[in-house]
């Protein structure tokens, strides 16, 4: 018997090499081509036009895996289980074990026979996006594996399905993940320094010099530098000034103007002028910074673009109302996406947006800036309404983004997981920080990202009460920092 390693719908189950993953699989589902050898695409087809769908592909259960899903607006996390109940609503990857003995085959009872790792292999499931729609995975409390397909305008239906899932096997989960999403990250090779938890919004230049210093002092050099959120000339329309702050408005304090704000312009005691590149060229002289990279959101400011701003009129920003469907995050609603539906956005017409971030990078270009890091990628999945969906909106976005930093900066936008840290000045543990920074600034990397061992692919070391947890924070920074959710 020749087992094929491409998926196939057979007696009303999904098989793959010859095991069943999924039962009771519906006639409206289909296999498309295969994208590759091994590998497939499996979508369905509706009887009638939506901008909304949600397929069955069928039973999933007793079987391990471990998904990955969007816990609030801007995370994801893991989570574990058997059976497709466990599955939460907006999860982007699934994985799947399966194995000579595993219970994922038809013949065998509920009762999972552990057999050699030689035996087993493994099964990728990812949402993808398909034209101008999107698609998530989700279970239901019986064990159907659902995909949501949208594209967040109701102006672009579809009653086709075809591609919205991808399906792939094989026998090293690692090496089946990367080949996958063929992703190369590169990485940076030294250690930096971020304002953010140190200062929140209230970053300043001498609050940046300290910083550097301490680190100076301490015997550590820094070599880039994150000046996060608080440097931008901004306003909130809905705070007046000597009044309590009015919880949530936060997220619609709007931009206006692509120049740092008055905290970061002023006169020096001798009368002479500073600025941004003033700051910025002082401190890579005086403290041996390669890179200073600014902080930016995808829309400008949480809050997009003020409309009555003179400065900024010219990118045509109108106020849209972020639409969170059914499908989108869940049952979970953050508490800045339901004072973004309440207040707006100030969103950039998406044809005048790369005059907008052309203009700003080639201010901050300028100013000495060698990056940017564009922060709220995901808003852009809450405004396809009226610009062809969500995924044609991020589209022109992202594209515009790349354009111009490719233009302003001689860098593409990148991942990877550098060192930095985030402390107040003076709060440094130069004890660990000595471990991991080399004296001129370099850092020891590995020479791949850290990821699990298999004999934990399918357990939760949080919950399971067993194993100490470490807990590593890695953020997705580079030059410039595009950080995608």
């Amino acid at each position: 018997m020749t087992i094929t390693a491409t998926p196939l719908i057979k007696n009303g189950c999904l098989m793959v090499r010859d095991k069943v993953v999924l039962t009771k699989v519906p006639e409206n589902v289909v296999i498309s081509s295969p994208a590759t050898s091994g590998s497939a695409f499996i979508g369905a087809n509706s009887s009638t036009l939506s901008s909304r769908h949600v397929f069955n592909l069928g039973i999933l259960e007793n079987s391990k895996l471990m998904c990955l899903f969007i816990l609030k607006f801007w995370w994801m996390i893991p989570r574990f289980g058997k059976s497709a109940s466990e599955i939460p609503v907006e999860t982007q990857m699934l994985l799947l074990e399966a194995g000579e003995e595993s219970t994922l085959s038809v013949e065998n009872d509920d009762t999972i026979e552990e057999t050699g790792s030689q035996n087993k292999f493994y099964i990728l499931v990812l949402a993808v996006l398909d034209g101008a729609f999107r698609t998530t995975l989700q279970g239901t409390p019986s064990n159907e594996l659902h995909f949501c397909y949208e594209s967040g305008d109701p102006e672009v239906q579809t009653c086709e399905a075809l591609e919205g899932v991808f399906v792939n096997s094989g026998e090293n989960p690692f090496e089946l993940i990367k080949d996958s999403i063929k992703c190369a990250p590169a990485h940076l090779d030294w250690f930096g320094w971020c304002t953010w938890d140190a200062f929140y919004t209230d970053v300043t230049p001498n609050g940046i010099k300290q910083g550097l210093q301490s680190f100076k002092d301490g015997g550590i050099s820094p070599k880039f530098l994150i000046i996060d959120d608080g440097w931008q000339e901004m306003a909130n329309e809905y705070h007046q000034e000597g009044e309590a702050l009015i919880e949530g408005t936060q997220y619609s304090i709007r931009l206006t103007d692509i120049k740092e704000n008055s905290k970061f312009r002023g006169s020096k005691s001798d009368g002479s002028s500073t600025n941004l590149k003033e700051l910025i060229y002082y401190i890579k002289e005086n403290y041996g910074l390669k890179y200073v990279y600014i902080w930016h959101t995808i829309i400008g400011y949480w809050g997009g673009l003020l409309a009555s701003s003179e400065a900024l009129k010219k990118y045509d920003p109108k106020i849209e109302y972020p639409v969170q469907s059914p499908g989108h995050i869940g049952n979970v609603i953050d508490k800045s996406v339901e004072n973004l539906e309440k207040y707006g956005l100030g969103l950039i017409d998406p044809q005048k947006v790369f005059d907008f971030y052309n203009d700003m990078h080639r201010y901050l270009a300028g100013s000495g800036v060698d990056g940017v890091k564009a922060d709220g990628q995901n808003i852009l999945g809450t405004l396809g309404s009226g610009y062809g969906g969500r995924v044609s909106i991020a589209k022109q976005y992202l594209e515009a983004l790349d354009e111009s930093i490719e233009k302003n900066f001689s860098a593409r936008a990148l991942g990877g997981c550098p060192v930095y840290v985030s402390d107040k000045p003076g709060k440094h543990d130069f004890n660990i920080l000595k471990k991991l920074v080399l004296p001129d600034g370099s850092i020891l990397r590995a020479r791949y990202a850290g990821r699990p061992t298999r004999d934990c692919l399918f357990i939760d070391p949080v919950m399971d009460g067993e194993r100490g947890v470490v807990s590593l924070s890695l953020s997705l920074v580079a030059s410039p920092f595009a950080c995608s959710f």
